[in-house]
């Protein structure tokens, strides 16, 4: 079982502040969390091959060519907003 001890020195070691409510809540539910992935290792897993994807999927690989592109003209001759040399877009990051 996972203590508030273990869990505040986890958290001092993370740089995160967390009160005594804060300590109890998160521990009982890291708790539940591990105790419910501890049990997947009871599961028998003999004969079941190894995956990384429930599909199988397949990389569809092509050859790097070097193909013309836009001009700069006209990439930006539909754009709403344009100086001469490129887009015009509202700032995101104050």
């Amino acid at each position: 079982m996972l203590t508030q001890e273990q869990l505040a020195h986890v958290a001092q070691l993370a740089r995160i502040d967390m009160d005594e409510a804060e300590l109890q809540r998160m521990a009982e539910q890291l708790d539940a969390i591990l105790r419910y992935a501890a049990k997947l290792s009871e599961v028998d897993t003999t004969g079941v091959a190894p995956t990384t994807h429930t599909q199988d999927a397949v990389n569809a690989f092509r050859d790097d060519v070097v193909q013309p592109s836009l001009s700069q003209e006209q990439a930006l001759k539909n754009a709403p907003l344009h100086n001469a040399e490129a887009f015009i877009v509202p700032r995101v990051i104050t």
